[in-house]
């Protein structure tokens, strides 16, 4: 079971109207610099991702998808590296290469092909599924206080119980909480500053009155990360969850599993986000399992194989209980698969059939192809 050849098929699928932000609000959402372009500065959208075809000397392909704005060089010595390798003499959980940002679109292509070929889903080789269906909420960027209701209340009767925001300070949270409870009475809400609400002084002041609206799900990253001690403290004002998102695709930014273990010794959080490939979800999970905290499944807004990943991830994940972000088909033209995940609001279920169960959509994918490559 020798890696054959490996083909990259680069892509740009653009969000639909109106699903990041109101359209007179422009804050891009990508938190990561863009070359010489800093953080914050580029929506996501707007960067190429990368979907990967694997094919095996049996004939069996597995697809993997990276995560946006990946870098060529890395990819080509990446692949370099797998070619010609016996599938079989491949650690999964540790693939021959070190950690990077494109390390987890790799990890899905291996895993995927790994257990097509051994007939199995990829939930099967974290263990097995301990759910069929897993839990996913709605999500927006920044967003007018006037268009919130009416936003909602779509997404209430398509049956999503909770919805995530992007949030800084200019953004009036307590308004859209305020809105949010007479629109949806039953729906919670999640709150993402990215670390952008800078104070815990300015985080209390806006979780005081929020806390008496008492829609409030959690407050995911509300001050910058290395600031534990002040989400230890926001903790102790407010019964309302704190949250810390551990991506680890953000190496730039230093985030590591340590993290988690150094939020819990801490006292400084309630749950998690945990963003990452496979086998460190698993680690994660582990973690939080024992801690016993519950976390949900991050993303970067992405594709369909991705996705499908993360809904194996958390299937298999005792620890994975709160609304996942996995959203993207809401928010993009295509998820580029032949047949959709199957969303049953506000749950997304596990594929079916070997592998990730998904198959990539060919003429989705040449309609939105910039730039092909194959290598054998």
């Amino acid at each position: 079971m020798k890696i054959s050849s490996i083909t990259c098929y680069e892509v740009i699928v653009p969000a639909r109207p109106d699903t990041i932000n109101s359209a007179s609000l422009n804050k891009p959402l990508h938190k990561l610099p863009v070359g010489s372009k800093g953080g914050w500065s580029v929506q996501f959208d707007r960067l190429p991702k990368l979907i990967v075809r694997m094919e095996l000397s049996t004939g069996i392909v597995g697809w993997g998808e990276l995560y946006r704005n990946h870098d060529w060089r890395i990819v080509e010595d990446m692949i370099g590296v797998l070619l010609g390798k016996d599938l079989n003499t491949l650690i999964i959980q540790k693939l021959p290469f070190n950690f990077c940002r494109e390390y987890d679109g790799f990890e899905c292509a291996v895993w995927d092909a790994y257990a097509k070929a051994h007939n199995m889903r990829v939930a099967d080789l974290l263990g097995g599924p301990l759910k069929e269906k897993v839990k996913v909420g709605a999500w927006s960027g920044h967003r007018l206080v006037e268009e919130i209701g009416e936003m909602v209340s779509r997404f209430a009767a398509r049956g999503y119980d909770c919805i995530k925001f992007k949030c800084d300070l200019e953004d009036d949270v307590v308004k859209w909480c305020k809105v949010i409870a007479d629109a949806a009475p039953s729906m919670k809400v999640i709150l993402d500053p990215n670390e952008r609400w800078d104070h815990a002084f300015e985080a209390r002041k806006r979780i005081e009155s929020l806390n008496k609206i008492g829609n409030l799900l959690c407050v995911e990253e509300p001050v910058p990360r290395w600031q534990l001690d002040e989400y230890a403290s926001l903790r102790a004002f407010s019964p309302v969850p704190i949250v810390l998102h551990v991506s680890l695709p953000y190496v730039l930014h230093g985030q590591r599993i340590k993290d988690a273990i150094q939020a819990i010794r801490l006292s400084a959080v309630d749950a998690f986000n945990f963003n990452c490939g496979l086998a460190d979800f698993q680690r994660l999970d582990h973690i939080a399992s024992a801690a016993g905290m519950p976390c949900w499944h991050g993303s970067e807004i992405d594709l369909g194989i991705l996705e499908a990943m993360y809904v194996h991830s958390s299937a298999a994940a005792a620890s994975c209980t709160w609304p996942g972000d996995i959203f993207g088909r809401m928010i993009r033209e295509h998820d580029l698969l032949k047949a959709p995940l199957q969303f049953e609001p506000p749950y997304v279920r596990l594929p079916e059939g070997p592998g990730l169960g998904v198959e990539p959509d060919e003429y989705a994918l040449k309609h939105y192809q910039i730039n092909q490559k194959e290598f054998h």
